[in-house]
């Protein structure tokens, strides 16, 4: 990584306040491509889940940026995962999900990998007279499996996964991440927002009470419950006595206690949503869990890549809470869109200069802070020569 200079700037206004990053940094093409370079590619992402490559051959695709990599499963049941590009011209191996019979073929010319990725086939081979074909397999990608998921990334040395989570995997033993399968297909949704915009709002949860009204009629704040780790943050939103006004609302906080069988009794009540620096969301709740990443697409605009995960369970019971739970989040996906879109458009206004970050906004500061130690052009006032 390039060496970067260090600025005398102010992160904090009168009082002492922590302010919010100026408007520039939400929309700007350097800033987009260093962000990737230097935060996004050497951190882990989720590639998939192990559940959704059970047999040799079977595979998954994760986009990041420019970069695409493929999870397979290789023939002896291990996980692999490798850069998602033919080494003869470059063509795009792989799309989404499914599964190589037998080998890895490029749609273009035909060269073919085995799982492990050794180049095992080339089309008129004698015309390549001094090819080596061990020098040709495909680009490995570093992997790491927890709790049933598997982590990639791209560049860099970051700590291992299982060291980061080390704080919280007690408390995520009972949900029994590991013998979950999807519940529904990995979906993308296309935000008008940077991806910054979209993780400042789900390290905070000051919006809650205004923003998501109905799970503030259910949950307690989570802000009231936290605990964080180097990277990640945890909050905990617990279900309130009082039932909810709304139907849908006031079924599940019925229905939940007793419907989950597999959780302690504790755990029938709370809701725990999770970050990983610096673009994972993971959220458990009892019948359930979910993991999303927000992927920037270019400045000013992001992907959330998002899947939903469950224990195997054909209860009527079980689907109707699932119903509940996934109508519920449906809502509060939407209002976070909504807001997100709102405060992307206002950050253009030239009105606009940082405001004062409650103490509530903590782990949105953690995240400014990750990015001023990478990049730490974020605090100036406005964009530097050098980033025209």
């Amino acid at each position: 990584m390039a060496s970067v200079p260090a600025f005398d700037r102010p992160t904090r206004g009168s009082g002492g306040l922590r302010r919010a990053l100026p408007a520039w940094v939400y929309q700007h093409a350097e800033l987009h491509r260093l962000e990737l370079e230097r935060i996004l590619r050497p951190s882990w992402q989720i590639g998939c889940h192990v559940s959704s490559i059970p047999r040799p051959g079977d595979f998954v695709t994760f986009d990041l940026g420019p970069d695409s990599i493929v999870v397979l499963r290789d023939r002896d049941g291990a996980v692999r995962a490798f850069h998602n590009v033919c080494r003869h011209r470059g063509a795009r191996l792989l799309d989404g999900s499914g599964h190589c019979a037998g080998t890895v073929v490029c749609p273009y010319h035909g060269w073919s990998y085995g799982y492990d990725g050794r180049l095992i086939g080339v089309p008129s081979r004698d015309s390549f007279p001094a090819l080596d074909r061990a020098e040709h397999g495909l680009k490995p990608v570093r992997t790491e499996v927890l709790l049933g998921f598997v982590f990639v990334c791209l560049a860099g040395d970051p700590p291992p996964v299982r060291d980061q989570w080390a704080p919280f995997l007690a408390e995520l033993a009972p949900y029994r991440f590991e013998e979950m399968v999807p519940l529904t297909p990995v979906s993308y949704e296309e935000w008008d927002v940077d991806w910054k915009v979209a993780m400042d709002n789900y390290l905070e949860s000051y919006h809650v009470p205004v923003g998501h009204p109905g799970l503030n009629r259910m949950f307690t704040p989570d802000y009231d419950d936290q605990r964080g780790a180097p990277g990640i943050a945890r909050g905990n939103s617990w279900l309130r006595e009082q039932p909810s006004p709304r139907l849908s609302e006031r079924c599940y906080q019925r229905l939940v206690g007793t419907t989950v069988e597999h959780l302690p009794q504790d755990y029938r009540r709370v809701w725990r949503f999770y970050s990983m620096l610096p673009n994972l969301g993971v959220d458990v709740y009892p019948e359930l869990m979910d993991f999303f990443q927000v992927l920037p697409r270019s400045p000013g605009k992001c992907v959330i890549r998002y899947a939903i995960f469950g224990l195997p369970d054909e209860r009527p019971a079980m689907h109707l809470l699932r119903r509940l739970s996934n109508r519920i989040n449906a809502a509060v996906n939407e209002e976070d869109r909504r807001l997100c879109e709102r405060v992307q458009r206002g950050l253009a206004s030239p009105s606009y200069t940082p405001g004062p970050l409650s103490d509530i906004e903590t782990w949105m500061t953690e995240f400014h802070d990750l990015l001023e130690r990478h990049i730490p052009e974020v605090r100036l006032p406005s964009p530097p020569a050098r980033f025209a």
